[in-house]
């Protein structure tokens, strides 16, 4: 869930708002792009498949050694996890790559660092990590993959191997991974309360400087995870301090939020329930994940279902209702209608009542001294508590089933909910300035950008909104050809990949020769872009009058 389910969906998030937000026509890298997407689905496929040809892995999400080690793990299942893991680990830090890229060196004109939406901050700062930390994942997975294929003790019980070597590198990567989840979300939420509050963001400033504290700490708080590991009184305490820390600049946006609200004309749609659930919700993991920094506390609750509780508080009150919130708010921009309301409050009910159904219980669970990881539990007076998180579950199982309603009926229903405007929400942002959705080269003349929110602005001054969109001289513009590239890099991955899994030699020199010549063909490519006359331009932009962008 974490892999392929929350990073696709957070990075497809900042790919779709990032260039429209910072005004620009595309990512830096268009070809680059596609490659991140296509081994992110070699990935997914890959591991896939191993629950019909092999075996599934059975280490655990995070492949801890010994277990995942050939002695104890002698099948295939272990290795389809590692390989897929580096094929759509690699197409990861190419995304952050090229969208840090993008944020520090394609912004529209005017638009200094200090005018840049939270979104694009937070999208930064999460980029910025996945650049930093999955390098370490890579790495780590290439170590464990030595010890299985070639006979290496890096993490083995003999022979000078540390097992909890790799618990610490694999945590070295893994708290930056929730930041990395969780910034975008919180990102989300800032572009969500200011627009249907009808205010500025409280705290710009603060915002940013909370965001950017928090992609430097969480380098420095992975030891919590294992507190007992026993490394000693010292090392504890200072990692359980660097936690407590790292706190604070999360409450610091809380109370942003709720400062923003304060005094504003909230629309209640469904954006807004999102990322109000998000609070009441994500205080809480945050006040229990404050508890399990305090090691004392930890020993007792680290391998109970406290920890189960908090963790999901945090995933799913957090990055789950935040691409939730981002999925419900950018739709009619990317798709040109709106989502049904009814039927999007009620996958929110379901999910917010849900939650709480399945996880409180789990809290106090753990307090009673239910571990994790067990297939059943032999203390009847547990079983009440099991039967509500059941009921939970299945509560957010039925938000799961009417999402998918939402979108057909949505679908069905598109005439009636058109977005004409390109700006359905009333919003703020440069995204909300063009069509919906946005045509191929997103802006044809690129917005001239003077302070931050700029398109409100814009909204109360007809000729502010002239200055900002800039006189109506269009030019041919120049756009990324459609490229084959990243489907093929992708296929010869996966061909890779699974020869590897299965010692197939010749197979494997068959996916290292596929992507060569594939690399080598993308080098000499000369055609690279398709290009768009003035007149084209203006007859595409003629059917978005810009009267509409002021109404």
């Amino acid at each position: 869930m974490i892999f392929f389910v929350a990073m696709p969906f957070v990075i497809g998030l900042m790919n779709f708002a990032l260039p429209l937000q910072l005004g620009v026509r595309d990512v830096a890298f268009p070809v680059l792009n596609s490659v991140s997407f296509w081994l992110t689905a070699a990935g997914v496929l890959l591991v896939n498949l191993s629950l019909v040809v092999g075996e599934f892995s059975r280490a655990g999400w995070l492949a801890y050694p010994p277990l995942s080690e050939l002695a104890y793990s002698p099948g295939v299942g272990v290795d389809y996890y590692l390989w897929a893991l580096q094929i759509s680990g690699m197409g990861t830090l190419l995304s952050g790559i090229n969208l840090t890229t993008t944020i520090l060196k394609l912004r529209a004109p005017g638009m200094g660092y200090g005018r840049m939406p939270v979104f694009c901050w937070t999208a930064l700062a999460s980029n910025l990590l996945i650049v930093a930390a999955f390098p370490i994942l890579t790495a780590t997975f290439a170590m464990l993959l030595l010890d299985r294929y070639c006979g290496f003790h890096f993490f083995t019980n003999e022979l000078g191997g540390n097992p909890m070597m790799y618990v610490n590198l694999i945590w070295v990567w893994g708290h930056p991974e929730v930041y990395i989840l969780i910034l975008p979300a919180f990102g989300v939420f800032s572009e969500v309360i200011a627009t249907f509050s009808g205010k500025p963001l409280f705290g710009y400033r603060s915002m940013v400087m909370a965001t950017m504290a928090i992609c430097v700490l969480s380098f420095l708080v992975w030891l919590h995870h294992f507190f007992t590991m026993g490394a000693g009184a010292d090392v504890n305490g200072f990692f359980g301090i660097a936690t407590m820390i790292i706190a604070v600049p999360t409450g610091v946006k809380i109370f942003n939020w709720l400062f923003t609200l304060y005094g504003g004309k909230i629309r209640f749609t469904v954006p807004i329930y999102w990322a109000l659930g998000f609070m009441a919700t994500f205080v809480i993991g945050g006040m229990t994940g404050v508890m399990l920094a305090i090691p004392p506390a930890d020993f007792v609750l680290h391998n109970s279902l406290f920890l189960i509780a908090h963790f999901h508080n945090v995933i799913i009150g957090g990055v789950v209702f935040g691409v939730m919130a981002g999925y419900t708010y950018w739709f009619p921009k990317a798709f040109g209608f709106k989502l049904n309301e009814a039927l999007g409050k009620a996958v929110f009910w379901c999910w917010c009542i849900g939650f709480y159904l399945a996880f409180v219980p789990l809290y106090a669970l753990g307090l009673m001294g239910a571990t994790r990881r067990m297939q059943h539990y032999t203390d009847p007076q547990w079983q009440p508590l099991m039967q509500v998180a059941l009921v939970g579950a299945l509560l957010i199982f039925c938000g799961i089933i009417l999402t998918a309603v939402q979108l057909a009926v949505s679908i069905r229903a598109r005439h009636r909910n058109r977005d004409l405007t390109g700006d359905p929400w009333n919003g703020r942002t440069l995204e909300w300035s063009i069509s919906s959705p946005p045509p191929v080269w997103n802006f044809a003349l690129l917005p001239q950008v003077a302070r931050t929110d700029a398109f409100w602005a814009a909204k109360q001054n007809p000729q502010e909104m002239i200055r900002l969109m800039g006189q109506r001289n269009y030019e041919s513009l120049h756009i990324p050809r459609n490229n084959p590239t990243g489907f093929f890099v992708a296929f010869f991955s996966f061909i890779l990949g699974f020869a590897l899994i299965w010692r197939i030699w010749w197979l494997a020199v068959v996916g290292l020769i596929g992507l060569l010549a594939v690399g080598l063909m993308q080098a000499w490519r000369t055609d690279g872009e398709v290009q768009f006359t003035a007149d084209e331009v203006a007859a595409a932009e003629r059917t978005y009058p810009l009267e509409a962008r002021a109404a």
